[in-house]
């Protein structure tokens, strides 16, 4: 099932982001390699990120991302999930 997940950057997220990027990168890159990871980045007005997944159920996602190195530096505060259907492109 694919989700949206949307996370707010915390006031502080400008000066700790850069000290914990590689981090985060790494723990996210088994689900990339998984190709369960199907979209993701910084949106640029410097208010957050997102990242599109293929995952189980909700509470799947919301488990990986509460051991985000992100998440748990205080990079960002809070995270949307949504559920989210693919129609475009068509398969």
């Amino acid at each position: 099932m694919l989700f949206v997940a949307i996370g707010h950057d915390s006031p502080e997220a400008p000066v700790l982001r850069p000290k914990f990027r590689d981090a985060h990168l790494a723990y996210l890159r088994p689900l990339l390699e998984q190709g369960k990871i199907l979209l993701g980045g910084p949106f640029t007005d410097g208010s957050g990120m997102m990242v599109v997944l293929d995952l189980e159920n909700e509470a799947a996602v919301r488990e990986f991302f509460a051991k985000d190195p992100f998440v748990i530096e205080k990079v960002l505060d809070g995270m949307d999930i949504k559920p989210f259907r693919k129609v475009l492109p068509p398969d």
